[in-house]
């Protein structure tokens, strides 16, 4: 069995590289977010190159009945994200997909920056330069930064309808997108691009509920970077996504919405539509739990109680970073919930401790965390009490 944690250099991409070298085959246990689905992608493509099989599915931690995963003698288990038992586990103070690009150049392999990239574009904290896959992707002028709104179509109606990035009156809609924007559907040049940019950046900050907050959060989304065209000598092909931040949206919205259409397009399978069809219909769902959800606001916490089929983790999001006046909000359904925080609150500690009195599992990180739970009510005193 191989087993890797952080070797002696603090390195996570040298430990896993070494584990994953002298696999015989590997199993990949996800946590369903776009950075770990970005990560099972990298390491998966470059054990395709070495012909080593392997085996990758989402896992949410802190449900009923997880069981050890660890690997036996000729299985290497990989946990990314999570808290499952593994022989390797990826869960950096960073992004995982960072880590694992560098782990798939020790393997041999010429990973996709523009997926690292990707796995690592998590707003607010979304600054992508300085990296190895960043400097990759400079290198090759794979990615600009131009004027404009991360999102993964050119259709700006589609596009600023259902970006899960930012929340607007239009969010959802994309009549009301049209409308907004004088019935314009795409921006060609720098100008039109900064027209559409300043045109979002007030709606989404303008609107009667938003914090202020909001104006920062929307700021993040803007300017992004674009993928060019990868192009040989041959021939040259249109980039699946238009910007970074659009193919980031669209991972994280496949991993909540259909974990499998991730992890295949995130691996290189060509699955573009089915992933942007989830990307929709997970966007229109979380917009509208922001606008109908039935909110309770506390010291240092908004609880939002939800329909059963609102995304509840990209409902918290949103709700937090364009909506609520406290620091924490949890997204709440009937049997579960998720968190978000603006800054470093310890919710991965708080939801266990209050899923546990409520009969259920919990689990996390600093900003966010979930948590399933026989008792509703159970669970909300409990968090409101962790987070008084």
């Amino acid at each position: 069995m191989a087993v890797a944690g952080r070797s002696e250099d603090g390195s996570t991409a040298d430990s896993a590289a070494a584990a994953l070298r002298e696999a015989g085959f590997v199993r990949f246990h996800v946590a369903p977010d776009g950075d770990a689905l970005a990560t099972a992608g990298l390491l998966a493509r470059a054990l395709a190159e070495r012909d080593t099989p392997f085996q990758a599915s989402v896992v949410r931690s802190g449900r009923p009945g997880t069981t050890d995963t660890a690997g036996t003698d000729d299985t290497t288990t990989v946990c990314i994200g999570g808290t499952e038992p593994a022989d390797v586990t990826l869960d950096p103070p960073g992004s995982a997909s960072e880590a694992a690009f560098e782990a798939a150049r020790e393997l041999g392999s010429d990973p996709d920056p523009i997926l690292a990239l990707a796995g690592a574009f998590t707003p607010p904290d979304a600054a992508l330069e300085g990296s190895a896959a960043f400097e990759a992707a400079r290198d090759h002028d794979l990615i600009e930064q131009r004027p404009g709104v991360a999102i993964p179509v050119t259709d700006l109606a589609d596009g600023l309808a259902h970006t899960t990035l930012a929340h607007a009156g239009f969010s959802g809609d994309s009549d009301a997108v049209r409308e907004t924007l004088d019935g314009r559907e795409t921006a060609d040049t720098d100008e039109e691009r900064r027209e559409v940019a300043s045109i979002v950046a007030l709606t989404a900050a303008g609107a009667e509920d938003a914090t202020s907050r909001a104006a920062e959060t929307v700021e993040h989304v803007l300017r992004p970077y674009t993928i060019a065209e990868r192009s040989n000598d041959e021939s040259a092909t249109a980039p699946e996504f238009a910007t970074v931040g659009g193919y980031a949206d669209v991972l994280r919205a496949c991993a909540h919405e259909r974990p499998g259409t991730g992890l295949a397009l995130a691996i290189g399978h060509d699955v573009r539509n089915a992933a942007l069809s989830a990307w929709r219909a997970h966007a229109e769902r979380a917009h509208a739990a922001v606008r109908t959800a039935t909110t309770a606001r506390h010291r240092n916490l908004v609880v939002a109680r939800v329909d059963t089929d609102a995304p509840l983790a990209t409902t918290a999001r949103l709700f937090c970073d364009f909506r609520s006046p406290e620091p924490v909000v949890v997204a709440v359904g009937e049997t579960e919930a998720a968190a978000a925080a603006t800054d470093d609150r310890n919710l991965g500690t708080r939801m266990r401790q209050a899923a546990a009195a409520a009969d259920g599992n919990g689990a996390g990180s600093e900003r966010r965390g979930r948590a399933t739970f026989t008792d509703d009510e159970a669970f909300v005193a409990a968090f409101r009490e962790a987070m008084a």
